[in-house]
Order: structure tokens, then C-alpha cells, then sequence
């Protein structure tokens, strides 16, 4: 380990003590609760620290029994073994130290649309949809629908979701993007298989400390519920259109029968686009200067292929193929997700080396 590396890991340890020492004195309110979370960010990487250095120090202990005749064999065995733990040791408190997406640790937001393919990219996106709340209840996430405007064959105009729980940006960031579907429609008579995509976004969801929204901004329209594709129809005026006028954004809701359900949860998505949109400009320019990143994180960019003929997925961004379509629309992402966040870590520390 390099020393400068050495001189920044005991600059953390003294922080990490300091703010024990202060929050168990006098701080209170705002500079307690600054403190608190500063802590908080700092004693992962602290404990990693002292797991090293615990290493460290019995390897060096080891080597110097290797003097002893009594004692040798014993040291060259626990040697062995602390050699080899050493580098993954080092290498957690690497990955401890990269810059964190302050974003990562929040709940998001999903939204799946069919792109091109008529109903056959409507009824994969119903599937995919699906398969992600199989995977948010495998992670125990609370997967709450906040849209879903079903067509007449089953499949979807349009499918939202509120994905709550730890880390949900931080596994799912990577999945925004155009998915693209390879099989024989059920309506296909003559066996040919189609191509199909859809586009999925996955977006930190925002607080309302995040984004100032001016009432004055707003343009907020009711309506009836339109209840296509079965959906419930109202006869009263609940379903809500919200339009800001300034970034243009627009968001609509007719899922509750209430209006002012409608409107809150109107509301909720509108603050997250605005985020979302904040955070795309200010990350833009360091995006232009990664080089290895994964994905652009580009909406448009085609990401993912499901071919049901061939069995397989293939993640076109890390070359990674699956040949287990199956589970993967049971909602088994954890081996494509694992090696998208092991290759943005790769990426990140080829940067900083």
C-alpha cells in the first residue's frame, strides 16, 4: 500500500475519532445531527481500516516467529493464510474509499414503457415489470404500483412503481436503459421471431428538500379516469395531470380513486423527474470524463437483449451472457446486477490509480 494511501487511512481514523469525542460533548441541533452523519459515512471505512491493520500486524508477528523451530510451522500456516486475505482486505478499504452517489442509499422510482414492437413490447413489459417485483420482494423491498395502464391483450402502455427500501438506486441504477426482447409472438402464426424493446428508467426517488417546486409553477388539470384496458372508470373528475411549466416536465395519475391520492402521488413523481434532471446536468460533464463508466446512462441507449429462442440474456455493456432466461424473468438479477456494480468499482478505481 502506498504511503500517501497509508497517511489518508490515519487521517480518517483521526477523523472518525474527533467526531466521537465532539458528539459526546456539547453539540447539539444541526451541528450534532452534521456530525452524526458524517460519523456515519466514515465508520465503514473505519472498520475496514482496523480489520487491515489487525492483519497487518499478525502477519508481522507470524514472519518473526518463523525464527522459532518450535513455532515455525504454525507461523508459515497462519502466514499462508493471512497473505491471502491481505488483499482482499486492501481492497475493501479501496472500494470503502470511492467517491459514493449520494443517491445510492435511496428508494427509486420505476418506470417501464413499451418503445417499438407493437404488443408484443407490451406484453414484455408487463413480464419485465413483473420479474422486477419478484426481485424487489426478494430483496425485501416494498414494491408499491403507482401506474399501470393495462392494453387489451394483457401487456402494458405504461407500468410505475415506488421500489422503498436500502439500497434500492444503488442495485437498480444500472437498469435504465432500452431492453430488447427476441421471440415468437403467441400471435405469430408462421413461427417467425419478432424484435421487440422497451424502455425502463429507474430514478432516485427525491424529497422535498431535494427540489423547490413554486405552487405558481404549476399547472394542475382533473379529469375522468379514462379505465382502458379495464381499468376502473370514475364518474367523478379524479385522475390528475400536473404540468411544470418552467422545465416542462408533465406527470399524470388515475390509479387511486381519490384526487388527492391522485395528486400526492402526482406530485412525488414530478419532485423525482426534477431531481433526476438536476442530477443528470450536474453529473454530465463528469460522466463526458469517465472513460470506462457503464452505460451513459442515456434512456436511449440499448443495454440488455432476452432471446427466449437461444435461452439467454446478454448485458451488451459488459459483454455478459446468462443462458437462463427462465430465472431471470422470475426475477434472478442478482448475477447481472453484481457484475454491473463490480465493473462501475473496477472502472472507478482504474480512475483513481
Amino acid at each position: 500500500m502506498s504511503s500517501s494511501l497509508e497517511h489518508k487511512l490515519d487521517r480518517i481514523m483521526a477523523r472518525a475519532e474527533e467526531l466521537r469525542f465532539m458528539l459526546s460533548g456539547a453539540l447539539a441541533g444541526d451541528e450534532f445531527v452534521k456530525a452524526s452523519k458524517e460519523l456515519s459515512e466514515l465508520t465503514p471505512v473505519e472498520e475496514k481500516v482496523i480489520a487491515l491493520r489487525d492483519a497487518e500486524k499478525q502477519a508481522k508477528e507470524a514472519e518473526a516467529l518463523l525464527a522459532d523451530p518450535d513455532m515455525k510451522e504454525l507461523a508459515e500456516a497462519e502466514l499462508l493464510e493471512l497473505k491471502q486475505q491481505l488483499p482482499e482486505l486492501e481492497m475493501a478499504v479501496r472500494l470503502a474509499l470511492l467517491p459514493k452517489d449520494e443517491a445510492d442509499d435511496r428508494s427509486g422510482i420505476l418506470e417501464i414503457r413499451p418503445a417499438a414492437g407493437g404488443d408484443e413490447a407490451g406484453l414484455f413489459a408487463a413480464e419485465l415489470f413483473a420479474a422486477y417485483q419478484k426481485y424487489a420482494a426478494a430483496q425485501g423491498w416494498r414494491f408499491e404500483v403507482l401506474d399501470y395502464e393495462e392494453n387489451e391483450l394483457g401487456g402494458v402502455k405504461g407500468a410505475m412503481a415506488e421500489i422503498t427500501g436500502k439500497s434500492v438506486f444503488a442495485k437498480l441504477k444500472f437498469e435504465s436503459g432500452v431492453h430488447r426482447v427476441q421471440r415468437v409472438p403467441a400471435t405469430e402464426t408462421q413461427g417467425r421471431i419478432h424484435t421487440s424493446t422497451i424502455t425502463v428508467a429507474v430514478l432516485p426517488e427525491a424529497e422535498e428538500v431535494d427540489v423547490d417546486i413554486n405552487e405558481s409553477d404549476l399547472r394542475i388539470d382533473v379529469y375522468r379516469a379514462s379505465g382502458a384496458g379495464g381499468q376502473h372508470v370514475n364518474k367523478t373528475e379524479s385522475a390528475v395531470r400536473i404540468t411544470h411549466i418552467p422545465t416542462g416536465i408533465v406527470v399524470a395519475m388515475q390509479e387511486e380513486r381519490s384526487q388527492h391520492k391522485n395528486r400526492a402521488k402526482a406530485m412525488k413523481i414530478l419532485r423525482t423527474r426534477m431531481f433526476d434532471q438536476q442530477r443528470a446536468s450536474a453529473n454530465a460533464s463528469r460522466a463526458a470524463d469517465r472513460k470506462g463508466q457503464v452505460g451513459t446512462g442515456d434512456r436511449s441507449e440499448r443495454i440488455r437483449t432476452y432471446n427466449f429462442p437461444q435461452g439467454r440474456v446478454t448485458d451488451h455493456r459488459i459483454n455478459l451472457t446468462l443462458h437462463k432466461i427462465d430465472r431471470v424473468m422470475l426475477g434472478e438479477f442478482d448475477d447481472i446486477i453484481d457484475a454491473l456494480i463490480a465493473e462501475d468499482q473496477a472502472a472507478r478505481l482504474a480512475e483513481q490509480n
